[in-house]
C-alpha cells in the first residue's frame, strides 16, 4: 500500500483546495501498523525540527495507539507516576556505560 495514515479532516481539507483525495478506512491491523508507522514518523520530524507542534504530534499518535489497545489515559498516567517515584526519570541526564 503507498500513501500514509492522515488526520481525519486532512482530505476535507485537501477537497476544500480544490484537491482530489484518494481515500480508505483501514481494518485493525492496517491501522494499528500505520499507526505506530506515524509514531516513527512523527518522532523523526521532532528530531528534525524541535518545536511544540511536533511534539503535539506525537501525543496525538501516541493517544491513538492507547485508545486502539483500549487503555486509558489515567491509567497511563498512573503507571508513567509510578515507574517515576521506582525508578527515577531522566532528568539527571544519567548516561549508563556499563
Amino acid at each position: 500500500m503507498s500513501g500514509k495514515l492522515v488526520r481525519d479532516k486532512i482530505p476535507q481539507i485537501m477537497k476544500s483546495k480544490g484537491q482530489i483525495a484518494s481515500t480508505k478506512i483501514l481494518d485493525q491491523e492496517e491501522y494499528i501498523k500505520e499507526l505506530l508507522a506515524k509514531l516513527s514518523e512523527e518522532v523523526e520530524e521532532f528530531k528534525q525540527d524541535k518545536n511544540r507542534e511536533e511534539l503535539a504530534d506525537i501525543l496525538e499518535v501516541l493517544e491513538a495507539i492507547y485508545t486502539f489497545y483500549g487503555f486509558k489515559q489515567e491509567e497511563i498516567v498512573v503507571i508513567k507516576k509510578q515507574k517515576l517515584e521506582e525508578r527515577g526519570g531522566f532528568k539527571e541526564r544519567i548516561y549508563l556505560i556499563k
